[in-house]
């Protein structure tokens, strides 16, 4: 009998298998794409494979990826001296296909936050009660502790306000006296 798997385990076995099948699509779409005589770019790629750009930079990957590109790179310098170029309409169709890809990893980025955030909450939710209430205590009492000490610090403010308000009535008659000291000493006599 084997023992349950954790979340984890699940998790990992799952995201390993993710992997593997991105990675086996990506190459195949390479070959695909070669086959078909499309120009093989790294943003093609994952566009087409339907995988996040890093993945096409990834060792493995990116090295097949590299094969291709120099295989056409040779044909490419063939059709430059016979004269055929990208046109306008192509490169224009390169760049609607960018902002699509570009939407799809976003949306892909917001897919991704979704789940991780599903997956803490469930995290959460699989914590114990007694953790949980353990924590509560525990931040009621700091909570306590901050409540004292602010409390204190109030105290010990009105204080310092109180000694300044004396030291300035203080500061305020013996200027008072001085004046009249020093008029009283001016007076012609």
């Amino acid at each position: 009998m084997t023992a349950p798997r954790t979340p984890a385990q699940v998790l990992l076995e799952s995201r390993q298998r993710d992997s593997y099948e991105k990675r086996a699509r990506v190459i195949s779409t390479v070959d695909a794409m070669k086959a078909k005589g499309e120009t093989i770019t790294f943003l093609g790629v994952a566009r087409a494979a339907g995988v996040s750009n890093w993945l096409v930079y990834s060792a493995g990957i990116r090295e097949h990826i590299e094969k291709a590109r120099e295989g056409q790179a040779a044909a490419k310098a063939r059709e430059k001296t016979s004269g055929s170029r990208a046109s306008a309409a192509s490169l224009a169709t390169d760049l609607e296909l960018a902002r699509a890809e570009l939407k799809a990893v976003r949306e892909e980025r917001d897919h991704l936050k979704d789940a991780v955030q599903r997956h803490l909450g469930q995290q959460l939710h699989q914590t114990g009660a007694k953790e949980l209430a353990a924590r509560v205590n525990e931040l009621q009492e700091t909570n306590k502790d901050l409540k004292k000490r602010l409390t204190d610090s109030e105290a010990e403010c009105r204080g310092l306000r109180d000694a300044l308000q004396e030291a300035q009535d203080d500061l305020i008659a013996a200027r008072e006296a001085l004046r009249n000291m020093m008029r009283d000493q001016n007076r012609p006599g």
